[in-house]
């Protein structure tokens, strides 16, 4: 997988004003996508215009959005290798996805 993707996807969500962008590498790891980016929206308007801005952005580039889960908190795109969180800071607080993941991503 070309990380220009990642790349695309984290120029996306940065110009757009999203938080705290992380991207974790799960590849080789037992999990179900090989990467995993999460961002903290700013309200549930906010995460709706991230979306969107994903959405029109990446499919000129091939881009397939398998699956969207929306919610005012917390909403994951599928892209099939890759999922994206897009989380308000509450949430993102009340699970901590990021340190799940990274505790995945550190195991052998």
């Amino acid at each position: 997988m070309s990380n220009k993707r990642l790349e695309d996807i984290k120029d996306i969500l940065d110009s757009k004003k999203a938080e705290n962008i992380e991207v974790i590498d799960l590849t080789k790891k037992d999990y179900i996508v090989d990467y995993v980016v999460i961002a903290t929206t700013l309200n549930p308007k906010h995460g709706v215009a991230l979306l969107n801005n994903l959405r029109t952005d990446l499919k000129p580039k091939g881009e397939e959005f398998i699956r969207v889960d929306e919610d005012d908190n917390w909403t994951i795109c599928d892209l099939g290798d890759i999922f994206i969180h897009l989380m308000s800071e509450q949430y993102r607080e009340k699970y901590s996805l990021e340190e799940f993941l990274a505790e995945l991503a550190e195991k052998r």
